[in-house]
């Protein structure tokens, strides 16, 4: 699941499963190039051994790992990182 949080011009609240007991909640600043249905539904790759981080009152537990592809307005888009291949939820990076 992915929605924006109201009130925020940057975060994106994702809901992500990792086959752990429940899902893991991680809040990214991509609002601004991403809609949520742009998320839904594709893999990405995660870090999640962060300590927990509080934004706009909302525990993230995690952030997803992007790349920044430079653009003509000299900011610096960030572009999702994700398997070339489907991988099970949960499955470790190295």
């Amino acid at each position: 699941m992915a929605e924006e949080i109201v009130g925020s011009d940057k975060l994106l609240k994702l809901q992500v499963d990792f086959k752990e007991e429940q899902l893991r909640q991680i809040l990214s600043g991509i609002k601004q190039w991403y809609k949520p249905s742009q998320l839904i539904g594709k893999q990405f790759v995660f870090i999640t051994n962060l300590e927990p981080r509080v934004m706009m009152g909302l525990e993230s537990k995690g952030m997803i790992l992007c790349a920044d592809l430079s653009t003509d307005l000299g900011q610096a888009k960030p572009i999702p990182l994700k398997p070339t291949s489907k991988v099970l939820p949960g499955t470790r990076i190295r």
